[in-house]
């Protein structure tokens, strides 16, 4: 079998299921994968960890919350998706240098395709503007969103990331003409529990994603359903993340489907 080393870094991931969704699909092609998870918490850690992980080896790592920006300038070249989104959630080590690629764009694109083909799309409420974020922005103007209203609590990161998709950010009231809404945020994961916005503004017809897959069921989507409206959450878009980023590592596409089927029976 040929070896092959990858991991995640991020703070709080100790219950991410990364390690079981590369390892087995990497078993199942024939490689012996194995998937490492680096807890950190600091930009100097994320450093660190880049440093050791391509002096060990390693073919490639996933970056998540909080450093899928801050790790740009670790990088030595970035692809031109992940040029375009400002945000890496993949890094490459091949021939002496670490290339940054985002798969989370195309996780949410081929999501929202298989789970929400024929919604209206004209006006999208996005909560949440960091790496994510950025990726989940880059994603709906792709797939024909006109007009995208970027809202975070923290008021500089609506400003510049909705400067940089040439929008404008804006607030909760937004949703009173909105087609859909999209949880770009931490806001619901095991670590940041809880609901982004007062679920009383959620009516039927509204559709919500919610990019959050642990816990499978967010309060957001829980509220959702209640207000009468369609939902997708976040499991096949790190279905189809992973598998991109798998690819990616390995230089062999995965069977996405039946990686897909196996995050749901980890999550069941």
């Amino acid at each position: 079998m040929v070896n092959c080393r990858c991991g995640l870094i991020g703070t709080g991931i100790s219950t991410s299921l990364s390690p079981a969704l590369h390892e087995v699909e990497g078993r199942r092609q024939g490689l012996d994968l194995s998937y490492s998870l680096f807890d950190v918490d600091t930009p100097v850690a994320l450093k660190s960890t880049l440093d050791d992980a391509e002096r060990d080896g390693f073919a490639g790592l996933n970056i998540t919350h909080p450093f899928k920006q801050q790790v740009v300038e670790l990088l030595d070249d970035l692809s031109p998706q992940a040029r375009a989104i400002g945000a890496v959630n993949t890094v490459v080590f091949r021939d002496g240098k670490r290339v940054g690629h985002n798969t989370d764009a195309y996780g949410f694109t081929e999501s929202f395709h298989a789970y929400l083909p024929d919604v209206a799309k004209k006006h999208v409420v996005q909560l949440g503007a960091g790496g994510a974020g950025a990726a989940v922005a880059h994603a709906l103007l792709s797939i024909g969103v006109e007009k995208l209203s970027i809202i975070d609590p923290d008021e500089q990161k609506s400003h510049d990331l909705s400067q940089k998709i040439g929008q404008k950010p804006s607030d909760l009231t937004a949703l009173h003409t909105a087609d859909g809404l999209v949880n770009a945020s931490p806001i619901g994961m095991h670590h940041h529990p809880g609901i982004p916005l007062p679920a009383e503004l959620l009516h039927r017809d509204l559709w919500v994603a919610d990019i959050v897959y642990m816990p499978v069921e967010t309060e957001l989507l829980r509220a959702a359903r209640a207000a009468g409206s369609r939902t997708v959450g976040g499991t096949a878009m790190c279905a189809y993340q992973a598998a991109a980023a798998f690819h990616l590592f390995t230089g062999i596409a995965p069977d996405t489907e039946r990686m897909l089927r196996h995050l749901d029976v980890l999550l069941a």
